[in-house]
């Protein structure tokens, strides 16, 4: 068995090598890139809050609380009380907005009634300037 090394045609010049070596190349950018990761400082997803420290002040008064209803046709009820037109809901948000100490607003939807609704009054509520304002009853839309 015969092997052949060289390039046929006898005659004894190596072949030059034409190729780039990119050996080198590809480990120096491997260590840029291992160099730069360890570099990139990590990123924290997290806002910064600065909380009060201590207990609370005692309150031994309890806040006014205004339950506003919305039920399944889009009615809406103000502590129980049927409001027929949404001038009359502007009208008592408006009072509640103008007072010092406002009232918290417990807005409490019903499953089945359009998120129209629900955001009109929220709406409403935002622009008069209705600042204590909270969903409630939210764990009958857990299923």
């Amino acid at each position: 068995m015969a092997m052949n090394v060289g390039t046929g045609g006898g005659s004894g010049d190596p072949e030059e090598m034409v190729d780039i070596n990119t050996t080198p190349l590809i480990d120096v950018m491997l260590v840029l890139l291992i160099m730069l990761i360890i570099t990139i400082p990590i990123q924290t997803h997290a806002v910064k809050m600065n909380m009060p420290t201590g207990s609370p002040p005692a309150t031994s008064v309890e806040p006014e609380v205004i339950r506003i209803d919305i039920d399944f046709d889009g009615t809406i009820l103000w502590d129980g009380e049927i409001i027929p037109d949404s001038r009359v809901l502007d009208n008592r948000l408006r009072a509640i907005a103008a007072r010092a100490d406002q009232p918290e607003v417990h807005l409490r939807p019903n499953k089945l009634v359009t998120y129209r609704s629900v955001a009109a009054v929220m709406a409403a509520a935002q622009r008069l300037g209705v600042t204590k304002i909270g969903l409630v009853g939210n764990e009958q839309f857990a299923n």
